[in-house]
């Protein structure tokens, strides 16, 4: 089938009030639109249609937070009940289609509520990321101008409430546009301090509203606005359009996924990144299947067995998670021996995305777990996945290191720095011929300009990923590294990625990152950091002296690999990706910023001490 037929065929299988008779508009690329005469409504499809086809007490929402103790279920005709009711509220706030609608909150249901509310009224949600800091919020409102902000006093974390309601309260002081209204989920680890005129309390808010009916909108009009974690400085506003998403995120339930309606599906992520857009909220309740909340993490809340205990708890069929989730568990209980205490007999497959997953990694899963782990590659921007095993269609080999091969829309190629074509295993810059398929990104909120110089500009006809990797003679596609992670030793291109599999292969070895520093002779030199297993005793310099070793056996001596230290842990973002870059700029002594979006700002200390011992800034 081609993509056209593909996507002709998908679109049959939602919802539309008006059912589109083009299929693609193609006349202004890059800016291309699927279904532009169609007209649907992304919450109507993932809750009034299941009440209306007789799954109204089937479980919607399952809400699992061992960091307060609370669990809690919604069945689709209490989910659909609720999030009416707070499409009443934000009605009665003037709230419209077209509209924005902020969200700072943490994995609570009233997010997941709020969300699907604004997209019932047609409104435009953004969703920042809970605890994010005051001069970032207030970049994101001034960007997106919403004409309401929904919080929550504030979010919990192992060992700490992180008040919300004060950085809330400070980004509106610093932002040039000011919201009219405010609605706050007081929760009871710590009230908010509520500003008269301005903030409505949550529950007042809903014992006083009427519900709101769906409210119809064009297949391309928004249905949300997603930041790209990290950014500083004007932010980019990723735009999704809702018959694309409706679509494409629907398609992949089951075609990737191989997902039914009734089935358990569990994305271990946070609504405030791409994968709690597409695979907690969206993706499981256009399928009809059964999703899963979790605030919590996968150590400490309380142990390593933590995702065990949630898969035994709900009968979990499907899994997606972040490689560097299981890493740390891991890097906890290296031998999975918690894993003895839980019934896993539902799980039927694990999958893996958010930075590239090390053979290693996989190993241990598939081990462990003994399902198909599969490591698929997709990105804020694309919404949904680029390459993966699609289980749905054939379960394909899995190779270790490649999320296999091109989803069914998209064309993935590789290309040299000039826009040529390179020979099959080459590496090179990772690009998708244009069209992107539905559900992809449309433009960057209020920036067309910058949508095109920055994904388009470089090489014409093509979506830019900002990754580098080649694809094998079988059509495997290999994510090696960002395109500014591939270093340049002595004038051989030499990916990060390749050298971080050899250091992950070591067994006292829990996760690792490879960064290229600069060098007078060479130009650029690879340099190590290691986090050891628990439990490890052997002398870090000895195991520090054998990775060395075996980058020489399996790499060569071009890789110049000579340097390299153990630390207690990595500099990440809160969606888990390692901060390469900004660890570069260190060793290099050039002038950095904090990452808007790090998990631990204190790391940055105990890294600098490490790359100072070594020698960096040179």
């Amino acid at each position: 089938m081609d993509s056209a037929e593909l996507w002709r065929q998908a679109a049959k299988d939602i919802y539309w009030y008006q059912s589109p008779a083009t299929l693609l508009d193609s006349s202004s690329p890059p800016f291309y639109r699927w279904f532009p005469d169609g007209v649907t409504n992304a919450c109507y499809n993932a809750l009034d249609i299941h009440v209306a086809q007789g799954s109204g007490e089937q479980v919607a929402l399952i809400y699992d937070s061992p960091v307060t103790n609370t669990k809690k279920q919604y069945t689709y005709t209490q989910l659909l009940s609720e999030v009416a009711q707070f499409a009443g509220v934000l009605k009665a706030q003037g709230v419209s289609k077209g509209d924005r609608v902020l969200i700072y909150m943490p994995m609570v249901p009233e997010a997941v509520i709020a969300m699907l509310a604004s997209a019932r009224l047609g409104a435009i949600h953004s969703v920042v990321f809970g605890g994010f800091a005051s001069n970032e919020l207030a970049t994101r409102i001034d960007d997106a101008t919403p004409r309401v902000i929904v919080a929550a006093s504030c979010g919990v974390e192992p060992l700490r409430v992180v008040p919300y309601k004060p950085l809330l309260d400070q980004a509106i002081e610093l932002a040039t546009y000011k919201p009219e209204r405010c609605i706050v989920l007081q929760r009871s680890m710590q009230l908010g301090d509520m500003t008269s005129g301005r903030d409505l309390d949550w529950a007042d808010a809903m014992a006083a509203s009427e519900s709101a009916n769906c409210v119809p909108v064009n297949a391309n009009d928004p249905l949300y606005i997603l930041y790209t974690s990290g950014t500083t400085g004007q932010p980019k506003g990723v735009v999704r359009d809702t018959g694309g998403s409706i679509v494409a995120l629907k398609w992949s339930m089951k075609a990737i996924y191989n997902v039914s309606p009734g089935d358990v599906y569990w994305a271990a992520s946070d609504v405030g990144w791409v994968v709690g857009h597409s695979y907690i909220v969206y993706g499981p309740l256009f399928a009809g299947c059964t999703t899963v909340l979790y605030e919590g993490k996968p150590v400490g809340t309380p142990d390593p067995g933590a995702y065990w205990r949630v898969i035994a708890d709900y009968q979990v069929n499907v899994m997606f998670t972040a490689p560097t989730a299981f890493r740390a568990i891991k890097k906890e209980d290296p031998q999975g021996t918690l894993l003895a205490q839980y019934d896993r007999s539902s799980l039927r497959a694990l999958f893996l995305a958010g930075e590239r997953c090390d053979p290693h990694t996989l190993a241990w899963a598939q081990m462990k777990l003994q399902v198909p782990v599969i490591d698929h590659w997709w990105q804020t921007e694309t919404g949904w996945p680029i390459c993966s095993n699609c289980l749905g269609i054939e379960q394909l080999p899995i190779v270790p290191g490649s999320p296999a091969r091109a989803v069914p829309g998209y064309d993935v190629q590789v290309l040299d720095a000039k826009g040529g074509s390179v020979e099959s295993g080459d590496i090179g810059a990772l690009v998708i011929k244009n069209p992107l398929p539905p559900g992809t990104f449309t433009t960057l909120w209020n920036a067309p300009e910058r949508f095109v110089s920055a994904y388009f500009k470089k090489f014409p006809g093509y979506y830019e990923t900002g990754d580098a990797g080649y694809i094998n003679e079988d059509g495997y596609v290999f994510v090696m590294a960002r395109t500014d992670d591939v270093i340049n030793v002595a004038g051989h291109r030499l990916s990060t990625g390749a050298m971080e599999e050899v250091l992950s292969d070591n067994e006292d070895v829990a996760e690792c990152a490879v960064i290229g520093v600069s060098d007078s002779m060479k130009g650029q030199v690879p340099l190590g950091l290691l986090v050891l297993n628990s439990g490890v005793t052997q002398d870090p310099q000895a195991i520090v002296a054998r990775v060395i070793e075996q980058m020489r056996d399996r790499i060569g001596p071009v890789a110049a690999f000579r340097q390299c230290a153990v630390v207690p842990r990595l500099p990440k973002t809160r969606s888990g990706k390692i901060l390469r870059g900004t660890m570069r700029s260190i060793a290099d002594g050039e002038h950095w910023n904090m990452p808007a979006t790090v998990d631990d700002p204190e790391i940055f200390d105990e890294i600098a001490v490490t790359l100072k011992a070594l020698g960096y800034p040179a």
